[in-house]
């Protein structure tokens, strides 16, 4: 019967419908994960996004099914850019691209970068950090704060406990602590932990009512510091030491609260899901969160009105490109030494 189909074809002038499979996916070297982009791509205010695509460039534009936004990609240096949107949809836009069967990610690296708030005992607003640890902070109970017990330092607590600070479990919901591969965390923070990061006097303004905290008015800078990743936005001294004591409490005390965001938890439960099943590496994960605001207001200081500014979301964007694109570039120009061997620090430590 196909000896006859192709019969067919060639009598009707037809060209033979090639296989699917005769398709090679793009092989990637390095996957940018942004979340949001606040108007195109180019040429305007940017966004998480923009600096990306203009600054290595990523020049050819790629439609995904299953990504609302069209991806960029440089075919020269083998790198994909990605809007993945905000709180839950990175989890099904990440799935859809890994299923697209469009890319080759057997040896991808893969480099979150996005703005979050920042724990004002842990850096300042524009400054930059390699996540160790990324801790899920959506599957939760929560109290009323109307009623929460008197002896409670607030209303947050695990799955299948009944106080906080007891570390539960979330069968079927989340994996909840995800820890990065330490050698390829440290290179990459010994790699830019010297890069030049922006300040202003408005940001000098924005850092100096946190005087009580000493690392909160230094100017920009790099770090390794960890994640808490929750699809609900939140703010406060109250909830700020939550998320200190909600760390150290599923990493068992080695990872330190530095960034809260909305993506984090879910980016690495899907990337995590996929490495399981043979399709990207797992170890070959970064993190990169740059501080566009505090996660809670000075001390003394009500919480309202909430120190959001967009001084410190343009220095986030503009951190975030100026770390991680020292990180992208190194990987995409040295594939021969990085593609068969994932890179490790001369030296390791905090």
């Amino acid at each position: 019967m196909r000896f006859l189909g192709w019969i067919l074809a060639a009598c009707l002038g037809l060209a033979p419908i090639a296989r699917a499979e005769a398709v090679r996916p793009l092989p990637v070297k390095v996957v940018v994960l942004t979340t949001f982009e606040i108007g195109a791509d180019t040429g305007d205010q940017p966004g998480e996004f923009q600096l990306w695509v203009e600054g290595l460039p990523l020049t050819e534009t790629l439609d995904v099914t299953g990504l609302r936004h069209p991806a960029r990609w440089s075919a020269k240096d083998g790198v994909l850019g990605v809007v993945t949107d905000m709180r839950a949809r990175p989890r099904e836009s990440l799935a859809a691209l890994i299923q697209s069967g469009r890319f080759d990610f057997s040896k991808t690296y893969w480099i979150v970068a996005g703005i979050a708030g920042v724990d004002p005992k842990a850096a300042s607003i524009g400054s930059a950090a390699w996540a160790r640890y990324v801790v899920d902070a959506d599957p939760i109970y929560e109290v009323d704060d109307r009623e929460i017990p008197s002896d409670w330092p607030y209303g947050l607590y695990a799955l299948e406990t009944d106080r906080p600070n007891v570390k539960g479990s979330a069968a079927g919901s989340s994996g909840m602590v995800w820890k990065l591969n330490p050698e390829l965390v440290d290179w990459a923070y010994g790699l830019t932990a010297g890069t030049a990061l922006p300040d202003t006097a408005r940001l000098g303004a924005l850092r100096a009512p946190y005087a009580a905290d000493p690392a909160a008015v230094k100017p920009p800078f790099v770090l390794k510091g960890d994640v808490v990743g929750t699809t609900r936005f939140w703010h406060g001294e109250k909830r700020t030491r939550w998320a200190e004591d909600w760390v150290k409490l599923w990493t068992d005390g080695a990872g330190t609260f530095a960034m809260t965001d909305c993506e984090d938890q879910g980016v690495l439960d899907v990337l995590d899901l996929y490495a399981k099943a043979g399709k990207v590496d797992f170890s070959r994960v970064l993190v990169l969160r740059t501080a566009s605001n505090y996660s809670r207001p000075p001390i003394g200081q009500p919480a309202f009105p909430r120190a959001f500014h967009g001084e410190g979301a343009m220095a986030a964007f503009d951190s975030a490109y100026r770390v991680g694109s020292v990180v992208v570039r190194e990987l995409s120009e040295h594939w021969d030494r990085y593609g068969a061997r994932t890179p490790k620090a001369k030296t390791s430590g905090n």
